[in-house]
């Protein structure tokens, strides 16, 4: 099988210079709204079908406070125009949600700290090019909300391209085990740099290595009457379930999360299944999560092992379909048995280490209908990027950081020989993809505008 084309990594490169025909690096530069360009008010009304109708308002809220908040919510949108553009057609594995908040640290299963995407809601195969402009538009609207210059945005956006261009190059070179073993070890990175930079990454190390399981726990639980520990009520966004709703349906519905969780005990390795089986079930909560995702099913479950000492907090989440289904043209997809199932594929992906907990189930009579659920730990030493506080330089390490994780992802996604060959050594899709950012974030805007004036 090596002499086979999909192997030899010169057909590889033929493929991905050949894809320039079809889609020129210069090209990428331009965005106009198609012609017949879907709603964006609408598509997002869509998408709310079937969600619980007491937390819209807190969406609606949540996206109309800035066009970044806004686009944080709008990959619908942002996948029916881009389905619209020109395409390489080098498909690769996609976050589907690439913007620069979707990137931050959590702890390996080995106990280290590392920098990776972490939300795969609409993960999907499509064109790999689609994932870099998301993230090079989120740059560019977060640089306006923190007042940039627009050269300095440019600047930013192509560091960003720049970093994934080469990282991608890299990536083509290795080998295949190599590539997959490359992870970002902020410990390393530190290490790595000087001065302000390195202090940088230390305090957010610290930070997130404060925010774990037992922290997690005394900031949502209090104790109850008999002395137990159980979910604090914070309303609207936790409320225990026995604020919730009456005797009878708090008794079904925490039945049916217990059978939620035996199914997606399945879906753990045996030696993850062992570990679940340590813990008992304790208490239960509805969550609001995000700003897209406000509206689904979430839910935090507190369990403990040993004793009350020994805390694990789970999520449950609602997976719904891709934003990137139906939109991404004859892409060959996986027969998934379900949405979380394919949320969990792509995360298993595109992380170079995924949390231990990671599983799926499809809840059967679910709020009277089957419905798809993943299932994560609520904090395992998770932290982000404080944007408002940064300056164009920081944002700028940022975006190379964001860029050479995605190129990772997107090596162990695709055929990293011929995005890199399509690519090639020159910056012209580096220069590409300022213009590309700055317009899309006008688009941005205008769509933000309507949205709020429709709400």
């Amino acid at each position: 099988m090596s002499g086979a084309p999909e192997r030899d990594p010169g057909a590889r490169a033929a493929a991905g210079k050949a894809a320039r025909r079809r889609a020129p690096l210069d090209g990428h530069a331009a965005f106009e709204p198609a012609p017949d360009r879907p709603d964006p008010v609408a598509l997002l009304r869509e998408q709310e079908d079937g969600r619980v109708p007491e937390l819209l308002p807190i969406r609606h809220e949540r996206m109309a406070a800035s066009p970044f908040a806004f686009y944080r919510a709008a990959a619908v949108t942002m996948a029916a125009d881009l389905a619209a553009t020109p395409s390489t057609g080098l498909i690769s594995r996609l976050c589907g949600d690439a913007h620069l908040l979707n990137f931050g640290v959590y702890a390996s299963p080995e106990r280290r700290l590392v920098f990776d995407l972490n939300d795969f809601d609409e993960s999907h195969p499509g064109p790999w090019e689609w994932d870099v402009k998301r993230l090079v538009a989120s740059l560019a609207l977060a640089g306006r909300e923190n007042g940039f210059k627009r050269r300095q945005r440019e600047a930013v956006v192509r560091a960003t391209a720049h970093h994934y261009r080469e990282a991608m190059r890299g990536f083509a070179a290795m080998r295949e085990l190599d590539v997959w073993y490359a992870r970002a070890d902020i410990d390393e990175l530190r290490q790595r740099l000087r001065g302000r930079r390195a202090r940088r990454i230390e305090k957010a190390g610290t930070k997130a290595r404060s925010r774990d399981s037992l922290q997690a726990y005394h900031r949502l639980t209090v104790l109850d009457g008999d002395g137990r520990r159980r979910l604090a009520a914070d309303p609207p966004l936790l409320v225990p379930i026995a604020d919730l709703m009456p005797d009878m349906a708090r008794k079904l519905v925490e039945e049916q999360i217990r059978e939620l969780l035996a199914g997606y005990r399945q879906s753990l390795a045996d030696d993850r299944r062992r570990l679940f089986d340590a813990f008992e079930f304790v208490d239960l909560a509805r969550k609001v999560v995000g700003v897209g995702s406000v509206g689904t099913r979430c839910w935090v479950v507190l369990l403990t092992g040993r004793d009350d000492r020994d805390p694990l907090l789970l999520q449950v989440k609602e997976a719904g379909p891709s934003a990137l289904a139906g939109r991404v043209g004859q892409v060959p997809a996986p027969d998934w048995d379900s949405d979380g199932r394919r949320i969990v594929s792509g995360q298993r992906i595109l992380q170079a280490a995924s949390d231990i907990f990671l599983g799926w189930h499809r809840a059967e009579g679910f709020d009277g209908r089957a419905r798809d659920f993943y299932v994560r730990q609520l904090r395992d030493w998770k932290g982000g990027a404080d944007v408002p506080s940064m300056d164009p330089e920081g944002m700028r390490a940022y975006g190379r950081l964001c860029g050479w994780t995605l190129a990772r992802a997107h090596a162990r996604g695709g055929d990293r020989i011929a995005i890199a060959a399509y690519l090639g050594s020159t910056d012209r899709f580096d220069r590409a993809m300022a213009p590309f950012a700055e317009a899309y974030a006008d688009r941005t805007e205008a769509d933000h505008a309507a949205f709020a004036a429709a709400s």
